[in-house]
């Protein structure tokens, strides 16, 4: 080596040092970097982080700098050992479902259905919160509209938010129960949109069935109110189905005041409410306790989100329907019940997917159920609570579950998912407490009638094996006197036998799981709860 080389080689010693610090410097800025880049699951890349960690740990290797300067290179959250940076992730990670869960548990959740007579105007009031609750833009306002004028239905364009397919459209009339998701300050509300069409009641069961809370739709409009609550009219048998099914409380909102024939009369509105409050009572509901009544049109949105201006309409002061939904009260539910889940659905994706609303205990992924009546055990993988992965569940909560160890063939609606420890029974036979509603042509009700079960999501052919006591209607108890038949009106204690095994719970003990409607021919018949199960 030469003189000049000699010289030169401390010069080429401190470049390369303040090189190397500076690429240091710059493999902590990346690493830091990719530290806040997430992936497609909501968590880091993990990879990156320890890769970019490892180039650092070589090129410090090959330095050989000051002990200070390594000290200010070294990022602190990556670690050498890529066990430790995928520690270090998962923690950074872990908080996120636990806050959307959190977040998700903050706000109480009811589910409301909406019922009554075939174009009262339940799914355009649907359409009508969705868009003044900001889930629907102008935009697709816009295309509804223009979508509803090309066919000469220009009053149509809200009901397109809720009703969704195409014969729904063509026909104005919603067919399956329409689902849709919507926040007040307080409360999580998942809004079922029933059918109105006598046609499709049993899809209207099947909506009230998961229902904390109903919002029953009443036209104004002359002729309108009369032809639904008339005998025949789905006004009275949503009334009595939504009772049957567990729907506590009711708003009843007289749409449509806004309509030329009624133009916010206080006349119109009286005669309404006077005309329903004794059917209501007559149907089980307490009108001071359980019924609300509130004048709104739904089409315009007015007494929706705010209340009636005086100018518009002078003799109501009440609420806007937004407020009574918020401080509407339903029973509290118990989390520490056994697990119940009727399934209403099931599909693939990445797995068995089930769907139904919780009506006891609580649910948390990695738990191990079981599927009645099949008696097949599964475990919990994923849980998700409208488009949003959680944690765990509590009671009332419409979930989307997806298990492992079955197939999603093995599955049919009516079966339940149920706690391993607390199985829920299946039978093929019960007694029940029965009333009558109106039996067709006046028949008579005896051992041999058969019909249709409807009893949470089971829809079941049954037969009524033997009647055993009448209940005497003054005294609400037992005749000694054997019975061979019953007539409209009466109330019976009944054995009953369903084609195939039914998962079902004694009334008293899960009211959801317990309550019955009988239908024949499309028409409700009977409506009942087990008393006893026979295995």
């Amino acid at each position: 080596m030469g003189k000049r080389d000699i010289e030169l080689f401390p010069l080429q010693s401190q470049i390369i040092s303040r090189m190397t610090f500076a690429l240091c410097s710059w493999t902590h800025l990346v690493a830091e970097d990719n530290n806040m880049v997430t992936n497609e699951n909501g968590g880091e890349h993990e990879e990156s982080v320890t890769l970019n960690k490892m180039e650092e740990d070589d090129l410090r290797d090959d330095s050989h700098t000051e002990s200070h300067m390594e000290e200010d290179a070294k990022p602190q959250a990556v670690h050498s050992d890529p066990q430790a940076a995928v520690h270090v992730t998962e923690q950074a990670t872990a908080p996120e479902p636990v806050e959307e869960e959190s977040e998700q548990n903050k706000k109480r959740h009811l589910n409301v259905v909406f019922i009554g007579h075939v174009d009262a105007g339940k799914s355009t009031i649907g359409g009508q919160i969705l868009y003044l609750s900001g889930q629907v833009d102008e935009r697709t306002i816009q295309k509804y509209e223009k979508e509803a004028k090309d066919k000469s239905r220009e009053s149509w364009y809200m009901a397109y938010i809720m009703d969704t397919n195409e014969e729904e459209r063509a026909k104005g009339k919603t067919v399956e129960v329409g689902r849709a998701h919507f926040e007040t300050e307080t409360t999580r509300f998942t809004i079922l949109d029933a059918p109105g069409h006598k046609s499709y009641v049993p899809n209207m069961i099947m909506g009230a069935s998961q229902a904390d809370i109903g919002l029953l739709v009443i036209s104004a409009r002359k002729g309108e109110f009369e032809t639904g609550y008339e005998r025949g009219g789905q006004t009275r048998e949503h009334v009595q189905l939504a009772k049957t099914l567990g729907v506590t409380k009711l708003l009843v909102v007289v749409n449509k005041m806004d309509d030329p024939t009624v133009n916010w009369s206080k006349e119109r509105y009286d005669e309404i409410e006077t005309k329903m409050v004794p059917f209501l009572k007559s149907s089980g509901y307490n009108v001071k306790k359980d019924i609300q009544f509130l004048p709104i049109s739904g089409l315009h949105g007015i007494n929706m989100q705010t209340r009636l201006d005086k100018k518009v309409c002078p003799w109501w002061s009440g609420q806007c329907l937004f407020e009574a939904l918020d401080v509407i009260e339903v029973p509290v539910r118990d989390p520490s019940g056994p697990f119940r889940m009727p399934i209403i659905d099931k599909f693939k994706d990445m797995g068995t997917v089930v769907m139904g609303k919780v009506e006891s205990g609580r649910i948390r992924e990695g738990n191990n159920l079981l599927i009645m009546p099949n008696k097949v055990q599964v475990k919990v993988t994923a849980l998700f609570i409208d488009e949003d992965k959680v944690r765990s569940a509590g009671p009332g909560e419409n979930l989307r579950v997806r298990v492992s160890g079955i197939e999603e063939e093995e599955i049919l609606s009516g079966f339940v998912l149920s706690s391993v420890e607390k199985p829920i029974v299946a039978v093929q036979e019960f007694i029940a407490q029965l009333q009558i509603l109106e039996l067709l042509d006046n028949a008579i009700f005896t051992a041999g009638y058969k019909a249709v079960l409807h009893i949470h999501s089971v829809v079941e052919e049954c037969e009524i094996i033997e009647l055993m006591q009448q209940i005497d209607p003054k005294t609400r108890k037992p005749m000694k006197k054997k019975v061979l038949f019953v007539k409209n009106g009466a109330a019976v204690i009944c054995r009953i036998q369903v084609t195939n095994m039914i998962c079902i719970e004694r009334f008293a003990d899960f009211q959801q799981l317990g309550r019955f409607t009988l239908r024949t021919e499309g028409k409700t018949v009977a409506i009942g709860k087990v008393t006893e199960l026979r295995a």
